[in-house]
């Protein structure tokens, strides 16, 4: 069964010549992909900027009056030296900045988007 035409060895439809160019292709397409592979695992070089000075946020116009008195009140907070405060002060200002947030969270006045749902969003607009 086996043809002998010059040096190639015929098997069926496959010859030996075949088999060894699959076999440097396979290296090569896997020499390709690790070489991509590391070359975009190793970090890259990030210089630091200098840090530019953060502005309060603007509180919008239609806000109403008490939502503004709240969102004034946390900015206090944050401003304060929380240093010399004992352990029972820092705790009661945690709990009024947390139900601050969320009487500011329940009036409503922002968009408020999961990971998840950013995550889809984006699958979403990369298909379209």
């Amino acid at each position: 069964m086996d043809k002998t035409h010059g040096e190639v060895v015929f098997y069926g439809y496959l010859d030996i010549q075949t088999l060894k160019n699959r076999n440097k292709m396979k290296k090569s397409v896997f020499y390709a992909m690790f070489m991509v592979f590391t070359l975009s695992a190793l970090p890259t070089v990030v210089q630091a900027a200098e840090k530019t000075p953060v502005s309060k946020t603007t509180i919008p116009e239609n806000v109403p009056e008490e939502i503004r008195v709240m969102i004034n009140r946390l900015e206090e907070i944050k401003e304060l030296d929380r240093s010399d405060m004992n352990r029972i002060e820092r705790k009661a200002l945690r709990k009024e900045v947390r139900t601050l947030k969320s009487a500011v969270k329940a009036a409503g006045y922002g968009i408020y988007i999961s990971a998840g749902a950013v995550i889809v969003i984006l699958l979403i607009l990369l298909l379209i």
